[in-house]
């Protein structure tokens, strides 16, 4: 019953993850979208931290975890936000409920496989900008989603390695609107563009007991820079701008080359400590070189792009993962904080992040399947130098769902 469940629910998730837009947000206007965290509501709950892995859960940020697997597991994750935006003068309010992942694992002995769906980027915004005797209203929808398989492999009791290979696909439509007072109609400019490529990733974890409680974890993993091919599309056009809506007067499809744009290449360094099924503490830090990204439609001259650099503190406490009387000693209860340099630049003036989360892994039904639900507050951005600060709430929850399969039964 549970193979049927999980494939019918893998095939129904995965299909509405490629339509679902994952953002309000005006920054999400500029490069290929705001980035995704790539991870499972437990590492999200520990502030973003992947350094620790287990046999009964997947750890979407480093393959070689798969390694590790002793049960077949299926996940999936989704979130909801809500979202305040204000400048020096304004302000409003937003909320979006996404799907975060969906993903499976298989153990093979030394080997873990596993493969899934991950959002990448997400586009999605609608604001306006001043232009001589007129508005442009600018809206966006779209993003970049990965689908990837992985292999991990035991080298040691201490060391294993990991590799995925992932396809990342997806579409970016951005719209411009332009209405001057002295003129009958206003003009539309829409690009779109279809955006496909592979990237890899690679991953190492070792884990060594330093004493007979201690446990010293460290995690290693590179993501190498390649492109993305964009085959682009934009229309231009008359419209009539009117209460009731905005109607097409005169469209016309301009040619535009295909491009390519560098997918960024990635770092990722943890280490961590802890009392295998007790309690840990880790700390991580990513640099992405974001430097590489640049507008697909439109130019921004006073927009620039440096290197990202994301810092993860976290940990979790079990207080007594094997008591079955006392259901609230088998909770995890997890919590981190992360920072971190988004790489998105206005003359000058970095857009940082920052959020503190915490959360729950409640065990349920037989074979250690757990839900897991977490929590995060923060903010993005300032209302200095003219630009946005988005103070946000994130709600997110994840199933974990463990099974045997291919067991070869005594009785039937």
């Amino acid at each position: 019953m549970f193979k049927k469940i999980a494939i019918g629910l893998f095939l129904l998730i995965t299909s509405i993850a490629l339509a679902q837009e994952g953002t309000t947000s005006p920054y999400s206007f500029y490069g290929i979208g705001s980035l995704k965290f790539r991870g499972t509501v437990e590492n999200r709950a520990m502030g973003g931290l992947g350094v620790f892995s287990d046999s009964i859960h997947l750890n979407l940020q480093n393959p070689a975890s798969y390694a590790g697997l002793r049960l077949i597991n299926f996940s999936v994750g989704g979130s909801h936000q809500i979202l305040k935006q204000k400048n020096a003068t304004e302000s409003q309010n937003t909320s979006t409920s996404t799907l975060d992942y969906v993903a499976m694992g298989i153990p093979m002995g030394k080997f873990g496989m596993g493969f899934g769906v991950i959002p990448y980027t997400s586009v999605g915004y609608d604001f306006y900008s001043e232009v001589p005797d007129g508005i442009t209203q600018y809206s966006g929808n779209g993003g970049l989603n990965k689908a990837y398989i992985s292999l991990g492999y035991q080298v040691t009791p201490e060391l294993s390695l990991g590799v995925d290979a992932g396809y990342n696909f997806g579409k970016i439509e951005n719209t411009a609107v332009t209405q001057k007072s002295e003129l009958q109609y206003g003009t539309r400019e829409v690009n779109r563009s279809n955006l496909s490529g592979f990237t890899f990733n690679l991953g190492a974890m070792y884990k060594r007991m330093i004493d007979e409680n201690l446990e010293l974890s460290g995690t290693l993993t590179f993501t190498p820079g390649t492109n993305i091919n964009s085959e682009n599309l934009r229309r231009v056009g008359s419209v009539s701008i009117i209460p009731a809506g905005i109607f097409d007067v005169d469209e016309r499809e301009i040619s535009v080359p295909d491009t390519d744009f560098s997918y960024p290449a990635q770092v990722t360094i943890g280490i961590g400590l802890s009392k295998p099924k007790y309690w840990g503490i880790g700390l991580e830090y990513v640099n992405e070189k974001t430097s590489n990204f640049t507008n697909r439609s439109y130019i921004s001259e006073n927009v620039t792009y440096k290197n990202a650099s994301k810092f993860y503190l976290g940990g979790f406490y079990i207080p007594n993962y094997n008591s079955f009387g006392e259901y609230y000693k088998r909770v995890v209860y997890r919590a981190g904080g992360r920072f971190e340099q988004t790489g998105l630049s206005f003359d000058g003036h970095h857009v940082n992040e920052f959020g503190i989360s915490f959360g729950v892994g409640l065990p349920i039904g037989r074979l250690f399947s757990n839900m897991n639900l977490g929590f995060e507050v923060g903010s993005r951005g300032t209302t200095d130098y003219g630009l946005i600060k988005e103070t946000f709430f994130n709600t997110f929850i994840s199933f974990s769902l463990n099974d045997r399969w291919f067991e070869k039964r005594l009785y039937d």
